[in-house]
């Protein structure tokens, strides 16, 4: 039996979208709160694999595929791989499920939307895991994620695609391990016929190089401004050349009440898989919990 149930979906421009839907564990739980997991820019629902296997003991917790990735459809409108156009598959996703209230958890350009999300609908928005990205995008980790984003060479076999993810990923996850390497490379790979085929559109890149597409906002302070009442955990790799240390500074002097937790040997992002991540985030959701039952007490 699935640990998931397969979701699809349809977006509002009639693309075939696909989400993983973990139930709660927990039968005592009646109404248990909905977790949202949204990767980042290249990646899919399988990075939350383990995150999701273990939180759905006490919620439910969803992982999208966002179009063009995993077992979404691509899109032939390429403008449409934007931020602006994600997050409202999003709501889509959530009104199809009679989710109302929800705490989203996005890595990278997943945390860009929880962002917007927020800012858009902040009522329905219990608490935020943000990892590895905040308002301000550093220029350097941009550079590289656009020199590789939709221009790696195929592969014929699955050593030559873990050579080629460790190749472009080893900066972030120097301690990785040889079955962790493999681990990664099956999340970002699909298999067609025993060849492995990246699980993403290449077309996403494109409008990454268009200042004018919306693909990489420019400044997201307003933004943040505007949803510093919800709780928020920043996540921040120790090496990260996407989220850097000054921005989390900034973070933390207009949020005090900001939750942050640093992790070492990692860089852009962290798996949420790490002792450190993990007890942040046990920690931060029960927080939620105390603050919940204090309101329905008062």
């Amino acid at each position: 039996m699935s640990e998931y149930e397969d979701f699809f979906y349809q977006s509002s421009d009639g693309l075939r979208l696909y989400a993983r839907d973990y139930a709660c564990g927990d039968a005592g739980i009646a109404q248990p709160e909905t977790v949202l997991c949204m990767h980042g820019l290249t990646r899919n629902s399988a990075d939350f694999a383990k995150l999701a296997r273990h939180l759905s003991e006490r919620y439910r917790v969803v992982a999208v595929d966002n179009r063009g990735r995993g077992r979404s459809d691509y899109d032939s409108n390429i403008a449409n791989y934007t931020p602006l156009v994600y997050v409202q598959d999003m709501f889509t996703l959530l009104a199809e499920l009679d989710v109302d209230k929800v705490i989203l958890c996005g890595t990278s350009m997943g945390g860009l939307m929880a962002f917007m999300m927020a800012a858009m609908q902040p009522a329905r928005i219990c608490g935020m895991i943000i990892n590895d990205i905040g308002p301000e995008v550093a220029q350097e980790g941009l550079d590289r994620i656009k020199a590789y984003v939709g221009k790696s060479s195929p592969v014929v076999s699955w050593d030559d695609a873990i050579a080629q993810a460790r190749e472009i990923n080893q900066v972030a996850f120097p301690d990785f391990s040889d079955a962790e390497w493999e681990e990664f490379t099956r999340g970002l790979y699909r298999d067609e016929n025993g060849v492995p085929v990246l699980a993403y559109d290449p077309a996403i890149a494109q409008p990454m190089s268009d200042e004018e597409s919306g693909a990489v906002p420019a400044d997201l302070w307003p933004l943040f401004e505007a949803i510093v009442a919800i709780p928020m955990l920043v996540i921040r790799g120790e090496t990260s050349d996407i989220l850097a240390a000054s921005c989390v500074a900034k973070m933390r002097d207009r949020k005090p009440d900001l939750q942050f937790v640093e992790i070492a040997n990692r860089g852009h992002a962290p798996t949420l898989n790490e002792p450190p991540s993990r007890q942040a985030i046990d920690s931060f959701l029960r927080g939620l919990q105390r603050q919940a039952i204090r309101r329905a007490d008062t």
